[in-house]
């Protein structure tokens, strides 16, 4: 959690920095914190129905609670859980919320990205000739890090087609789709 508040006071002090007459005295809310990985003392269903209170381990696995759930803060409780689901560095991201079936199948999860079809290692390998940041600059994407082996490791061919991921996803029924959304920098660090 920790990490991740530092994160967002560095983003924030640079957008001032960069922008500071457009940004003069606005604010910049967090619009919502998702933990990558994390334990939570959740309430589910177990053996036929009963309630009991489990310590759940999400890795790989993004929370996806139903709308009505009482763990949810308020402002979730009609919509559920809200759920991210990135892509890669050159395709979509999405937006979806948890389900009642997430719930009976998943203890309320989803997973938490594409997914990786090659190692970094491999991906490495595959990039050795290409120019990954310049291709997806020809897309429209500007991208940011700390060095070339970081970016390789990461370009969209190591991962899988987030279309078809989500649509799994979709249709086992663990979350509803919201918004699609598109990349337009990527910070790698």
């Amino acid at each position: 959690w920790a990490n991740r508040q530092c994160l967002m006071h560095w983003v924030r002090e640079v957008f001032y920095r960069v922008f500071d007459k457009e940004l003069s005295g606005k604010q910049m809310p967090l619009v919502y914190d998702v933990a990558h990985n994390i334990v939570k003392l959740e309430t589910h269903e177990v053996d036929s129905g009963k309630l009991q209170k489990l310590a759940v381990h999400r890795k790989g696995a993004t929370r996806a609670f139903a709308p009505g759930n009482p763990e949810l803060p308020e402002k979730y409780i009609q919509t559920g859980q809200p759920v991210i689901i990135p892509g890669d560095m050159g395709t979509a991201s999405y937006i979806l919320t948890g389900t009642h079936q997430a719930m009976k199948e998943t203890f309320g999860s989803t997973c938490h990205g594409a997914g990786r079809i090659l190692s970094r290692k491999a991906a490495k390998v595959a990039a050795k000739g290409r120019q990954i940041a310049n291709e997806l600059e020809s897309l429209g994407i500007i991208v940011k890090a700390s060095g070339r082996g970081t970016i390789v490791e990461e370009m969209p061919d190591a991962y899988k087609d987030i279309d078809k991921v989500i649509s799994i996803v979709k249709g086992a029924g663990l979350a509803n789709v919201v918004a699609k959304m598109r990349p337009l920098g990527v910070i790698k660090g």
